[in-house]
């Protein structure tokens, strides 16, 4: 393989390019949801990057954090670079982003009319 195929590892990449370096320059809504998961993960397998890694497993779930949230742990361990910790931390960090939705559900009230302010009261 000559120098123009390698694979860059994340920790060649520009530092501002990098998900934990963007994550502390830029905040946490400044990266992709392959970058988050990528966080989650660590890293990847000889083959790609934590990044491209989530990428791929984003596109199976057809990039939908909802679906991908239904995967079990052995679901995502068929993925090659994923083993049982890596699927674990991945369902837990999904886990408590539903359980934070439904909690912030029942916290909001939304306040269109007078009429609202009153039952509210």
């Amino acid at each position: 393989m000559d120098e123009y195929d390698q694979k860059l590892g994340i920790k060649l990449w520009a530092e501002e390019d990098r998900p934990r370096e963007k994550l502390l320059q830029h905040g946490r809504r400044h990266l992709t949801d392959a970058e988050l998961i990528a966080i989650l993960m660590g890293s990847g397998n000889r083959n790609e990057t934590a990044v491209d890694l989530s990428k791929r497993i984003l596109a199976f779930y057809d990039n939908n954090l909802t679906k991908l949230g239904k995967a079990s742990i052995q679901d995502l361990s068929k993925f090659k670079g994923i083993g049982e910790a890596k699927a674990i931390s991945i369902v837990a960090a999904l886990e408590l982003c539903l359980r934070r939705r439904e909690t912030q559900q029942e916290q909001l009230t939304q306040i269109t009319a007078s009429s609202d302010v009153h039952k509210y009261l």
